[in-house]
């Protein structure tokens, strides 16, 4: 089973999300897909095989621990590889619970890809859940920033939202990672994203993936579609698109671009570049 590796949402030549890609004929079982995403390692792998009509892509994504319904970093670097294997273009992508659709596009030996996400929603939290997410991370109710309540987010996948006052708190995030998946599961959430506003349109982020085993991702292209479609919920003065900066606090800055219309609940488009880490 060949598997490419490529870092979407890469910031040049460095930083990105490394997920695995693998196009096979057919899907393997889930046991094989588990256990194959358990030796790479990576924080999803994506297995990819065209469908019987040749018109589509049946896609599940794997992280070490579990099989989650959607993953955009994974996704993105499946575009990049579709267009270096298939040629640049958009393919159709059947997921368990969404039909989705991303485009790969290349400019020599370099590639980027573009998602549609599946359909977004949120709703905001009550003061419970606000204190329990608080206390996971230490923060008190001082340190939010008032202007983005606290939400659970979707754009594909299950996300909390905790929007801080500071740029210091954000790059203070810490928590325990048993703790962090007992809290994540009870809830069915992905991650838990944390973002700092630096102005209407540039967030600096940080998501916290204990569900699957891991701590932190370096960037989240389904929390981008899901917060973006929160922000668009709330009225916010977004313009049609936001840039959301990731990972810079582990060392592996990441740059999302989000593009939206206004119709709630549609699609966000999430693009980013990639590297090949083969």
């Amino acid at each position: 089973m060949n598997v490419l590796k490529i870092a979407a949402f890469a910031d040049g030549r460095e930083g990105g999300n490394p997920a695995g890609v693998v196009l096979c004929d057919e899907l393997p079982t889930p046991e094989v897909m588990q256990a194959k995403a358990v030796q790479v390692a990576f924080s999803e792998t994506a297995f990819a095989a065209l469908e019987a009509d040749k018109k589509s892509w049946r896609v599940r994504y794997f992280s070490p621990e579990s099989e989650v319904p959607f993953c955009g970093h994974a996704t993105i670097a499946l575009g990049a590889a579709l267009a270096e294997k298939k040629g640049p273009g958009k393919y159709m992508l059947r997921l368990n619970e969404a039909e989705i659709s991303v485009e790969g596009s290349a400019d020599g030996d370099e590639f980027t890809a573009a998602l549609q996400s599946p359909a977004t929603r949120s709703e905001q939290l009550d003061a419970d859940e606000i204190e329990a997410s608080l206390a996971l991370f230490g923060y008190e109710a001082s340190q939010l920033d008032e202007r983005i309540p606290p939400a659970r987010v979707h754009g594909g996948a299950e996300h909390y939202v905790l929007s801080l006052r500071s740029r210091e708190d954000l790059r203070a995030m810490q928590y325990d990672l048993d703790a962090g998946r007992q809290f994540m599961r009870k809830r069915g959430l992905i991650t838990i994203m944390l973002v700092y506003r630096q102005d209407d349109q540039l967030f600096h982020v940080r998501n916290a993936f204990a569900s699957g085993g891991v701590l932190e991702d370096p960037a989240t292209g389904a929390a981008a579609a899901a917060f973006s479609g929160y922000l668009r919920d709330i009225d916010w003065p977004h313009g049609g698109k936001l840039s959301l900066i990731q990972g810079e606090d582990m060392g592996s800055r990441s740059l999302i671009t989000a593009e939206f219309d206004s119709v709630p609940g549609s699609s966000i488009r999430v693009s980013g570049a990639t590297r090949d880490i083969n």
